[in-house]
């Protein structure tokens, strides 16, 4: 099959980040099956979602993972011009919900498929597809504590994630918190009665912003991104029922994106330790406060490779110069946290993923094709 009808038929599973996903698992082991290549299933914690493995090739042999994911991002309230979750074609476009993140990836691996099944291959090829990476890479995590019995140490992982083929060689980790501030509601005639929750709230965003002040003038820093720094913000707070009303509630949501070198998770530890103060020095006023958090996307930066070797591969696969970082992040950070060295390379521009009417070319499918199959080529017996 050619790559744009597998994608058809991927476009067509509405596998919409945190929900089942069954069905595309099942159409992706059914193609893989045909053409006598055995997959394996490894289970999420939540039951109704699946990472898919499969190995093309001598299994005990270090070879290359080629890593996607098979959730998208929901086309609720964008005005597309099509039916987002049926494929169309126009003027050399196919438009689709993860056309371009990352189902075209996809499409191109299994397209490639028969190719790779009837090479000698000395060295194997690895399909690594993934759920909930739009959602913060949650799927992977599982898929890569089991790696272990499925495969030989692998020598790199391709992530497809939309680069216009370009190899890319770095990008951002970001972590996600939301806080909830539960104090205690009263009438607002009398507001020693209650404990506002708003208040701490504000002293924990006036903390985060001290803190992103912070790192802009302090660093680290590193040149090849823009900004050259780990950045901090809060994006969304909700709080409050009424004006005369004592708020007993309110939610801070945050994140924080970090340059390789500084890790994310232990910049999130630093406002939890704010919080937990803020608590303390409440429970010693006599108040009641409570502050819970709970982490809702998290994975690491990626750093380039000491070794040039997987970068060169791709550059002389793509013909393209690597690009040294992007400011999006995928589950690269992860293979490479892992052991695993990892670049990016996909076909598609970032700037179409996750807005409607997303596209992908043909000529990318093409071009993708083309590096997938000169991988095969370069792990074939000589």
């Amino acid at each position: 099959m050619q790559a744009s009808a597998i994608l058809s038929d991927l476009v067509g599973f509405p596998s919409v980040c945190g929900t089942p996903n069954g069905p595309i698992v099942d159409y992706v082991r059914g193609y893989l099956a045909f053409h006598g290549i055995p997959s394996q299933i490894v289970s999420g914690p939540e039951g109704d979602r699946f990472n898919l493995f499969a190995t093309i090739g001598p299994a005990d042999q270090p070879g290359y993972i080629l890593s996607g994911h098979m959730d998208v991002v929901s086309a609720e309230g964008q005005a597309w011009s099509t039916d987002p979750f049926r494929l169309s074609l126009d003027n050399g476009r196919y438009f689709g919900r993860g056309a371009t993140d990352m189902k075209g990836f996809l499409a191109c691996v299994l397209a490639t498929v028969p190719e790779y099944a009837a090479m000698d291959l000395a060295r194997p090829v690895h399909i690594a597809f993934s759920y909930d990476e739009e959602s913060g890479c949650r799927g992977v995590k599982h898929l890569l504590r089991s790696l272990g019995p499925l495969c030989h140490p692998p020598a790199g992982c391709i992530v497809g994630e939309p680069s216009d083929m370009r190899p890319v060689l770095s990008h951002k980790g970001k972590i996600s918190l939301a806080l909830s501030f539960q104090g205690r509601a009263g009438h607002s005639s009398n507001p020693a009665q209650g404990e506002n929750a708003i208040y701490p709230a504000a002293e924990l965003i006036g903390f985060v912003r001290a803190q992103a002040d912070r790192l802009a003038q302090e660093g680290p820093f590193d040149a090849t991104f823009e900004p050259a720094f780990s950045t901090m913000q809060v994006g969304t707070v909700l709080g409050g029922t009424a004006v005369n009303i004592i708020p007993d509630r309110c939610v801070v949501e945050l994140e924080i994106r970090a340059i390789p070198g500084h890790d994310p998770v232990q910049a999130g530890a630093t406002v939890l330790a704010f919080a937990d103060s803020l608590a303390e020095a409440a429970h010693a006023r006599g108040g009641t406060l409570q502050i819970r958090h709970e982490e809702t996307s998290s994975y690491p930066p990626l750093a380039p490779n000491p070794d040039p070797a997987l970068a060169e591969l791709l550059t002389r696969l793509t013909g393209l110069a690597p690009q040294q970082s992007v400011s999006y992040g995928t589950e690269a950070g992860l293979y490479q946290q892992a052991g695993i060295p990892a670049i990016i390379c996909g076909p598609g521009s970032i700037t179409r993923a996750h807005r409607a009417n997303e596209y992908i070319l043909d000529s990318e499918l093409d071009a993708c094709t083309a590096m997938l199959r000169g991988l095969g080529i370069h792990l074939q017996r000589h």
